[in-house]
């Protein structure tokens, strides 16, 4: 691979073959030089990575700040961390990090207070930390336990089972599952799980999937006899997922097309062999299944509540005149989540992107708010009807947060465990401001750095956002932001529509033709933070990943005056081909389909990939990527990356693609290779934004 100069007195990137490719999609022709670099398994495509890693690496290596940064990353991520525990059989499991593991462990203990043995430790799977647990279920007594294994951060997971007792496998080994749990029956004697057929070979990272399963696995048998319990061979994008209820009696089957807001519920009687019930099939609304009472099923749904409420439907009387309300909707504040435990309902509120929960009867009347340690994001609330208590965990930007044991008869809640971080989270502040977004839509932001910082447009800032699916932005704790806010930087996040956070009516306002709506939330509080003399263009960097990391890239490509730095991670950056591969045709109903004419339109409007336009001056960009990732295919980042830095002016700053080997798109990433990728992020963004070390 031969290279030409870009910048020559920076940097030399690696010249990329261009290709006549042409497509007419809606009678407009589209040019698509990079095509080749989709081809993930061709000997070219990796020379390519292997050539734009060389440049990355040498300029990120010689970064003054990078080995400093690196080294506060590992002092601050040394920190003992403990999960949620919860019980099976009268045993204890919790996940558990003794700091710098690369994978938390899943320990077991007699009690609470006993000492804990290591059950599962992925660590010991692989040599580079790679394999992760993907999830986890022990069967109801507390005997067994199947788990899944993720190699290389992919969505392909393989399902084991253990014998907690003795600590060894058995031989049932099921292959090729994929967006599954694992719910075993009442008995142990198997258990439900989904998968879709096997890949043609060398097509597992990129191959579309279509035909997914709901199977039942018996213990003792080989995967090749499992039975296939419910699938829709008209219906190749159908999704299942399999629940069996507490008292054993139901298999709660929900049906979903890709990240679609709306779903399907149905159900079937363990016993006998019974047809599967179509109890909920217009696909009219969201139905999260809660709980039973015997032939009554409780529902979180948004029909005709968009910030959801709680419906009892009896399923001897299904008609939807005899659906009752448990709890009713509270406008403009959402119902994140509903759990059981103890003869209680609790319910999970988020009032502007904040936490706020209240317990209730079954039946539905209100009991109690419970206390909060303060403003954050608050989870858990599950466990058995038998339970006396429950536990919750509590975090927010600057705590790295605690877990509480609530003592369900009296509502007192005392800490179990509180991780305990070199970090002294009193030195920084967190305020919540409204801006108005270019239609005049009042947005809420976060905004968290050091007490007593100068307004004066000099502070160093990255705005963060995501935007889409229905995915609420939280405040939470990270080592990495901490990192950030301690060399001085301040940290912003917008809860942007296409989001959660008011409910259907706020992420409908962020889809498909709808989705410019979401960029122009992002430039809207770049802007706020530029008036409000927070930072400067010079001193104001963009990050998001996935979804987000189509944010950076269409904000990048409209306003690229904007910002000095952008860093979009493993982003969707081609939105004329994001259909073709794995599960991107399931992210239609956010994004619209270059089927539809006017969504083709909207798509091309944004389109990172497409927008880049030569000659112009983009912000210092470090795109990153992994080769494992069959999410969001490394093709994107690869094409938007080579052609940023074909556009780029001349004089321009570095457009630098990192791409990471033997990760996926970022679920089970190994912590050594997490914090290498912080380091470098961050030692990127002190040089674009001029940041000053202490």
């Amino acid at each position: 691979m031969t290279a030409s100069t870009l910048a020559a007195d920076v940097l030399t990137y690696p010249q990329t073959r261009k290709e006549d490719v042409v497509d007419t999609l809606h009678g407009v022709k589209i040019a698509d030089p990079y095509r080749w670099l989709e081809d993930d398994n061709s000997e070219e495509t990796k020379a390519w990575v292997k050539a734009q890693n060389e440049v990355t690496f040498g300029y990120l290596e010689k970064l003054p700040r990078r080995e400093a940064i690196q080294k506060r990353l590992k002092e601050l991520w040394n920190y003992e961390r403990v999960g949620m525990p919860f019980e099976r059989g009268g045993r204890w499991f919790y996940s558990h990090n003794t700091g710098l593991q690369n994978q938390a462990v899943l320990k077991t203990a007699e009690s609470l207070e006993g000492e804990a043995r290591v059950l599962l430790d992925p660590n010991a799977m692989s040599k580079e930390g790679t394999t992760s647990l993907s999830d986890y279920e022990p069967s109801e007594d507390g005997k067994l336990i199947a788990y899944s294994v993720s190699e290389a951060g992919s969505d392909w997971t393989t399902i084991r089972v253990r014998d907690i007792a003795s600590g060894r496998d058995l031989d049932d080994v099921v292959k090729w599952v994929k967006f599954s749990g694992v719910s075993w029956l009442k008995d142990g004697s198997g258990f439900f799980y989904s998968r879709y057929d096997e890949p043609k070979p060398g097509a597992a990272l990129t191959a579309k999937n279509e035909f997914h399963k709901l199977c039942f696995h018996k213990l003792g048998t080989p995967q090749s006899e499992d039975k296939v319990v419910y699938e829709r061979k008209d219906e190749p994008k159908w999704g299942f997922g399999g629940h069996v209820t507490e008292d054993g009696d139901y298999l709660i089957i929900q049906v979903w097309l890709g990240t679609e807001p709306k779903n399907r519920v149905f159900y079937k009687k363990i016993a006998g062999d019974e047809a599967v019930v179509e109890l909920l099939n217009d696909n009219d609304a969201r139905y999260s299944f809660i709980d039973n009472d015997g032939p009554v099923f409780y529902f979180r749904t948004d029909l005709n509540a968009p910030c959801f409420q709680v419906i009892a439907i009896d399923t001897r009387k299904p008609q939807r005149g005899n659906w009752r309300i448990v709890v009713p909707e509270v406008p403009k504040v959402l119902l994140e989540g509903v759990s059981t435990v103890g003869g209680w309902m609790f319910c999970e509120y988020l009032r502007d992107a904040k936490t706020e929960v209240k317990g209730y009867e079954m039946a539905g009347t209100e009991v109690r708010d419970v206390n909060l340690p303060g403003i954050g994001s608050a989870g858990g609330f599950g466990g058995h009807r038998k339970d006396t208590s429950t536990f919750f965990s509590f975090t927010s930007f600057t705590e790295p947060g605690a877990i509480y044991r609530m003592d369900l008869k009296t509502g007192e809640s005392r800490l179990w465990r509180k991780l305990e971080v070199k970090f002294d989270g009193s030195a920084f502040e967190t305020k919540q401001v409204f801006y108005n977004s270019k239609d005049g839509t009042k947005v809420p932001m976060f905004i968290v750095h050091k007490k007593g910082i100068k307004l004066d447009g000099s502070n160093p800032t990255l705005l963060y956002g995501y935007g889409g699916f229905n995915i609420n932005m939280t405040p939470g704790f990270s080592v990495s932001r901490t990192v950030w806010l301690e060399m001085g930087g301040v940290f912003a996040m917008p809860n942007l529509r296409g989001g959660g956070e008011y409910g259907r009516e706020w992420h409908l306002a962020g889809v498909k033709l709808g989705k410019q709506n979401v960029f122009d939330d992002f430039i809207a509080a770049a802007e706020w933070l530029i008036t409000n003399k927070y930072t400067t263009s010079a001193k104001l960097s963009i990050q998001g990943g996935s979804n987000g990391g189509l944010l950076v890239g269409a904000c990048m490509t409209q306003r690229p005056d904007l910002y000095a730095a952008a860093l979009p991670a493993v982003g969707v950056l081609d939105m004329l081909r994001f259909e073709k591969f794995t599960i991107g045709w399931g992210w239609k109903s956010d994004y619209g389909s270059v089927e539809n004419e006017l969504e083709f339109k909207a798509l091309l409007s944004y389109s990172p990939y497409h927008n880049l336009k030569p000659g112009t001056r983009y912000p210092a960009t470090l795109v990153t990527t992994s080769d494992h990732d069959d999410r969001v295919v490394p093709a994107h980042s690869f094409k938007f990356g080579t052609r940023l830095q074909e556009c780029q002016a001349k004089d321009g700053p570095p457009t630098l693609i990192r791409i990471e080997t033997s990760a996926g798109h970022g679920a089970g990433t190994a912590l050594n290779k997490t914090i290498e990728k912080v380091a470098d992020e961050w030692a990127f963004l002190a040089k674009a934004l001029e940041m000053k070390a202490d």
